[in-house]
C-alpha cells in the first residue's frame, strides 16, 4: 500500500470516529468510546473483509454482520452511511432522536444494513450462531458441483459484557460442536466497563476458554494495527472446520486526551471541550461537525460499490442454476418469497374420538405428517424431544458431519435456543422451531421479547402447560407463564384444546409471517373432541369461536382453553340437566381472537351476555376483558405441589362440579 492510499485510509478511520462523537454529543446521549476503538476494525470489515451490496441489503449470498455490543451502534450507522445504504447524513445528525431510523441501538425493522436487533448483551452473540446454521443448512440443500450458492461468512463484534453474559457460553459451545467455521467474531477486548476496568469482574482467558469450546483463537496486541486485523480475519476465513474468535486489544475513547480507557468514555458523550481536543488531536478542525471529506466518502463508496458487481455474478450464477436444478431453484424462489408449496395443510392428520391423547403428542404427530412437504421446516428441543414430541422421525440429526438434517439438539441451553431460532429464522427461507418444558420459557425471555419486536418467525413449542404435569412438582408447573408471554406485543400464544387443535395450531403458525408463535401443549391426554358434534377444529384460526351452542338463549358463557375445554364442554351439560342454558367457547388464542372484525367477537362473546366463567389452569390475570364484571375465572394463583396431576387438578378446583358450582353462583 502507497503512502498517500495509507493516509487516506487513516484519515477514513479518523472520520468514523469523529463522525462518532459529533453524532453523540448532538444526541446528549450514547456510546462513543467504543465506536472510536472499533473504526479500524470496521474499516477492514467493510473496505475489504465482507461481501455486501448497499444497493440490494437483502442480497441473498451476501456475508451477515452482527454488531452484538449494540451500545457501539453509531459505528454501524457511520459505515452503512459512508458505503452508501439507505441512510444519509441527517439520519447520523438526527441519531436517538423520536422515529429516527438511527436508533440507540441497531433495530432491524429501522434500517436496511441491520441484519439483527441487538442490545441485550450475548443476544447478538448467539444470533449469529442461528445465521451459521440456516447457511450450512441452505448449502447442502442447495450447492451443487460448480454451483456454491451460499457460501456467506457470519461477522460479529462481540464486547466483555457479550462474554459475560451466559447465553454467549451457551451458543460459543454448540458452535465449537458444530464445526460452524463460517463464523467469525472480533472481540473487543478494551478492559472497560461501566463500572470501570473489567477487571473488577471478569479476569477469563477467553482465549483459553474458546479454544476448550472447540474455537480457533487468534490474539491482536493492537486494535489500530489494520494490517494485522486483515491478516487476521483471513487466517479465520480459511479457517473452515471451526468458528474463529480474534481477541483484539483496543482502547475505548481512542484519541481522547482525557477519557481514553476510562469507564466515562463507554455511555456517556465526551463533552465539547473534550471532542473540540480529539479532532485536533486527529488534525480535525476543531470548530466543524459531521465534516465528511470527498475522498474520504469515494473511498468508502467505491467500497460499496464492489458488491453490486459481485450479486450480478452471483444472480448469473443462479440463473445458470435454474437450468441445470429447476426444481430445488422453483423451491427456493417460492419459499424466499413467502410462499407455501400448495396443498401441503391437506397432510394435516385428522385425529378422531377415541383414547385420549397429550397436545404434545398430537404435535409430534401433525409434524411429521407435514414436514415431507416443508423442507424448510426444522427444529429440535434444549434435551427433551422424546418429552416435547418434536424428533422428525425420516430426518437425521443436523450435526457437524450432516448438514442437511433436519432435527436439531440444542442441549440444555434454553437461552441460546431462543435466540439460535432467531437468527435461524432471519433467514428467510427457514420456518425453524424450538421446544422445552413450558416453564423453562422464562429462560427465553429476552430472545422472545426480540423476536418480537423483529417480527421473525421462529415456533416455539412448550409442553408440560399446567399444575396438569403432576409429580415433578411446583418448579415445573407454570402459573404465570401463559399471561407472562401473552404480555409480549406480536407474540402469538396458542393453547389449543385437543389433537385436532393442535394441528391446527401448526397450521396457523406456519402461515403466521409477523411475529413469533408459542404453541402451548399439555403432558397429560385429553380427549379428542368429536367434530362431527362439535364445531371443527379449523375455527381454531379464529382465535375463539363457540364451540358447543346451546338449545335455548344462552344464560351464561363458558369460556375454556387447552385442557381445560373438556370441562366446560361437560359442565355445559351438567347445567342442561338442570335446565341451565350454557354456551361453550374454547378460546384458544387472545392474540387471534383479537385480530377479527367487531362484528364476529360479537357474535362469539356478545355483549348481552354478561355472565360468563372462565377456565383456565394458569393466573387468571387478564381474563376480566373477556369475562366482564359479571363474570370470574377459575384459575390458579399460588404455586404447585408435587402430586399426580389428576389430584391436582382436582385439589385446585378443575373439576366439572366446581365449574358447575361456580357458574350456578353466577346466575343466583
Amino acid at each position: 500500500m502507497n503512502e498517500t492510499l495509507e493516509s487516506i485510509e487513516q484519515k477514513a478511520i479518523d472520520t468514523v470516529r469523529i463522525l462518532a462523537i459529533d453524532a453523540v454529543q448532538k444526541a446528549e446521549s450514547g456510546h462513543p468510546g467504543t465506536a472510536m476503538a472499533l473504526a479500524p476494525m470496521g474499516h477492514v470489515l467493510w473496505m475489504e473483509a465482507m461481501n455486501y451490496n448497499p444497493e440490494n441489503p437483502d442480497w441473498a449470498n451476501r456475508d451477515r454482520f452482527i454488531l452484538s455490543a449494540g451500545h457501539a451502534c453509531i459505528l454501524q450507522y457511520n459505515f452503512l452511511y459512508l458505503t452508501g445504504y439507505d441512510i444519509s447524513m441527517d439520519d447520523i445528525k438526527d441519531f436517538r432522536q423520536l422515529h429516527s431510523k438511527t436508533a440507540g441501538h441497531p433495530e432491524k425493522h429501522l434500517l436496511k444494513g441491520v441484519e439483527v436487533t441487538t442490545g441485550p448483551l450475548g443476544q447478538g452473540f448467539a444470533n449469529g450462531v442461528g445465521f451459521a446454521i440456516a447457511q450450512k443448512y441452505m448449502a447442502a440443500r442447495f450447492n451443487k458441483p460448480q454451483f456454491n450458492l451460499f457460501d456467506y461468512k457470519i461477522y460479529a463484534i462481540c464486547s466483555d459484557g457479550d462474554l459475560m453474559e451466559g447465553i454467549s457460553a451457551e451458543a460459543a459451545s454448540l458452535a465449537g460442536h458444530l464445526k460452524l467455521g463460517n463464523i467469525i467474531y472480533l472481540y473487543d477486548d478494551n478492559h472497560i466497563s461501566i463500572e470501570g476496568d473489567t477487571d473488577i469482574t471478569f479476569t477469563d482467558d477467553t482465549a483459553k476458554r474458546f479454544d476448550s469450546y472447540g474455537w480457533h483463537v487468534q490474539e491482536l496486541d493492537d486494535g489500530n494495527d489494520v494490517k494485522a486485523l486483515s491478516k487476521a480475519i483471513n487466517q479465520a476465513k480459511e479457517e473452515t472446520d471451526r468458528p474463529s474468535l480474534i481477541k483484539v486489544r483496543t482502547h475505548i475513547a481512542y484519541g481522547s486526551p482525557n477519557k481514553q480507557d476510562t469507564g466515562e468514555a463507554h455511555g456517556s458523550p465526551l463533552g465539547e471541550d473534550e471532542v473540540k481536543l480529539v479532532k485536533q488531536n486527529f488534525g480535525f478542525d476543531s470548530d466543524s461537525k459531521f465534516d465528511v471529506d470527498e475522498e474520504v466518502l469515494n473511498l468508502y463508496r467505491d467500497a460499496g460499490k464492489k458488491g453490486v458487481k459481485k450479486e450480478e455474478e452471483w444472480n448469473q450464477l443462479f440463473e445458470n442454476y435454474k437450468e441445470q436444478y429447476p426444481e430445488l431453484a422453483k423451491e427456493y424462489e417460492q419459499l424466499t418469497n413467502g410462499n407455501l408449496p400448495d396443498g401441503w395443510e391437506e397432510e394435516l392428520p385428522v385425529f378422531t374420538p377415541g383414547e385420549k391423547m397429550a397436545t404434545r403428542k398430537a404435535s409430534g404427530k401433525t409434524l411429521n405428517a407435514i414436514a415431507a412437504y416443508l423442507p424448510n421446516l426444522i427444529g429440535g428441543s434444549a434435551d427433551l424431544a422424546p418429552s416435547n414430541a418434536t424428533e422428525l422421525e425420516d430426518y437425521e440429526s443436523f450435526s457437524a458431519n450432516t448438514r442437511e438434517g433436519r432435527n436439531f439438539h440444542f442441549g440444555v441451553r434454553e437461552h441460546a435456543m431462543g435466540a439460535i431460532l432467531n437468527g435461524m429464522a432471519l433467514n428467510n427461507y427457514l420456518i425453524p422451531y424450538g421446544a422445552t418444558f413450558f416453564i423453562f420459557s422464562d429462560y427465553m425471555r429476552p430472545p422472545i421479547r426480540l423476536a418480537a419486536i423483529m417480527k421473525t418467525r421462529p415456533i416455539l413449542v412448550y409442553t408440560h402447560d399446567s399444575i396438569g404435569l403432576g409429580e415433578d412438582g411446583t418448579t415445573h408447573q407454570p402459573v404465570e407463564q401463559l399471561i407472562g408471554l401473552r404480555s409480549v406485543p406480536n407474540l402469538m400464544v396458542i393453547r389449543p384444546a385437543d389433537a385436532n387443535e393442535t394441528a391446527h395450531a401448526w397450521r396457523v403458525a406456519i402461515q403466521h409471517s409477523e411475529g413469533p408463535v408459542a404453541i402451548v401443549l399439555t403432558r397429560q391426554g385429553l380427549p379428542i373432541i368429536d367434530q362431527e358434534k362439535y364445531v371443527k377444529a379449523d375455527a381454531l384460526e379464529k382465535g375463539a369461536y363457540i364451540l358447543s351452542e346451546a338449545d335455548d338463549e344462552p344464560e351464561i358463557i363458558l369460556i375454556g382453553t387447552g385442557s381445560e375445554v373438556q370441562l366446560v364442554i361437560a359442565t355445559q351439560e351438567k347445567l342442561k340437566e338442570q335446565n341451565i342454558a350454557a354456551q361453550v367457547v374454547s378460546m384458544p388464542s387472545w392474540e387471534l381472537f383479537e385480530k377479527q372484525e367487531d362484528d364476529y367477537k360479537e357474535k362469539v362473546l356478545p355483549k348481552t351476555i354478561r355472565k360468563r366463567l372462565a377456565v383456565e389452569a394458569g393466573s387468571p390475570m387478564g381474563w376480566c376483558k373477556y369475562v366482564t364484571d359479571e363474570g370470574t375465572v377459575i384459575g390458579v394463583d399460588r404455586f404447585g405441589e408435587s402430586a399426580p396431576g389428576a389430584e391436582l387438578m382436582e385439589e385446585y378446583g378443575f373439576t366439572v362440579e366446581h365449574i358447575v358450582e361456580k357458574a350456578k353462583a353466577l346466575l343466583s
